[in-house]
């Protein structure tokens, strides 16, 4: 002890020369050491906050409501699906409907062609797999299904619209496409209001008879053009 004393007092000017160097050090340090605990307080704070703000989110949320919020979102997503669906089944009555557009593109009603059968494939699937309603319980494995289902669907009549369209009759022979020409020119009368009804029913026969065992118009579309020829043609 009393050599620390008498270095101290022989090499007492050292505190004069460094003395301002070690409290600017200790200075500094302590405010270093204040920033982190504020930084440190602050930073608890937060995770305190999060944590009530989980505990609150989850005391809302109790098992019904997420039941019911997961059912709304299922019966959104099934609803789109089903109007995807419609909107197809639209599209192909278009044609269904339309005789002018099954003379024009007479591969969408002929089944025999590959593209056209692989749609209505696509169509009973897509029909025997679609739920009664939107809110229909459907698991998660028939959701799928029938998303996939109408997906095909969707897909396999683009295929056979664009097909159609892109061959026309070009699979029919020389005497059968001027037959399809015959059976347009009398749609155009048969439906023509400044035509009289005779007329109208002699070019409706016509059609039938330019047609027949070369494209068969379905129930719909025959009631259809009926209605459009006169309205009042006997069956």
């Amino acid at each position: 002890m009393d050599a620390l004393f008498g270095f101290l007092g022989s090499y007492w000017w050292l505190a004069l020369v460094f003395g301002g160097a070690i409290a600017s050090g200790f200075s500094a340090l302590g405010s270093w050491w204040s920033k982190q605990s504020k930084q440190r307080h602050k930073q608890r704070l937060e995770v305190m906050r999060a944590k009530a703000e989980i505990a609150q989110a989850n005391q809302s949320m109790d098992p019904e409501a997420i039941a019911q919020a997961d059912a709304a979102s299922r019966a959104d997503r099934l609803e789109r699906l089903m109007e995807t669906h419609d909107d197809v089944s639209r599209r192909w009555l278009d044609y269904e409907l339309d005789a002018a557009k099954l003379i024009a593109f007479p591969t969408m009603s002929d089944g025999r062609d590959r593209h056209t059968a692989a749609f209505l494939r696509a169509k009973k699937v897509a029909d025997g797999l679609r739920p009664a309603s939107a809110h229909a319980r459907v698991d998660a494995e028939a959701y799928a299904e029938y998303r996939d289902a109408v997906h095909d669907y969707e897909v396999a009549f683009d295929v056979a619209e664009q097909e159609a369209r892109r061959v026309r009759d070009t699979g029919f022979s020389e005497a059968e496409r001027q037959r399809l020409t015959r059976a347009q020119h009398m749609l155009n009368v048969a439906v023509d209001t400044s035509a009289t009804a005779a007329e109208r029913q002699t070019a409706y026969r016509r059609i039938r008879e330019e047609l027949d065992g070369l494209l068969v118009l379905s129930d719909a579309a025959e009631t259809e053009l009926k209605r459009r020829v006169a309205g009042e043609l006997s069956a």
